[in-house]
């Protein structure tokens, strides 16, 4: 069978923390002209080595105020299994520049990069790209409430999200960091 088990594993230290640093959002459109290479370094044959075509991703800091979280549906009786990824954000201030590439990003399903606060990377909705199902836009009521907007994106894909070997601009993707 092969879904066997390959190897087993030992509880790990407790140095890393959770939390997003960044994201970055690559349009849905650029990726027919994107080929994404898989890792040949064994134990890492499912991460994303390198990515041809080199696709625009817009960057946005986060700063520990989003979460991504990936859902396993399995179920025994239809013998599927599918991962649904979840990513929430906050972005701090509203402006008008955002204001507009929020629309566009509403109106997309783009991939997505997270880079988490143990330096990983993870490019959510690689097949299928990802949707916003929900968000605010919030003036706050009083003057220590946010100011920003709130954003939930999900994607559903047959492989939970993979690894980037390396930083996105070492992979091959052209990083568009914000203003």
């Amino acid at each position: 069978m092969g879904c066997d088990l390959t190897l087993g594993r030992l509880e790990p230290c407790k140095d890393k923390v959770g939390g997003i640093e960044e994201v970055s959002f690559i349009n849905y459109e650029d990726a027919p002209f994107a080929t994404f290479t898989n890792s040949v370094v064994a134990g890492t044959e499912d991460n994303i080595a390198s990515v041809s075509g080199t696709p625009n991703c817009y960057t946005y800091e986060i700063r520990g105020v989003g979460s991504f979280t990936q859902n396993i549906l399995s179920d025994r009786a239809t013998g599927t299994t599918a991962f649904e990824q979840v990513l929430e954000i906050t972005l701090k201030k509203l402006t008008a520049a955002t204001h507009k590439e929020l629309k566009m990003l509403v109106w997309g399903n783009p991939k997505v990069i997270i880079k988490d606060y143990n330096g990983n990377y993870f490019i959510a909705g690689l097949e299928h790209g990802m949707d916003v199902t929900g968000g605010t836009i919030v003036t706050g009521a009083a003057m220590n409430e946010l100011s920003g907007y709130t954003l939930t994106l999900t994607g559903m894909e047959k492989k939970p999200a993979p690894f980037l070997d390396n930083i996105p601009a070492t992979v091959g993707f052209t990083v568009v960091p914000g203003t």
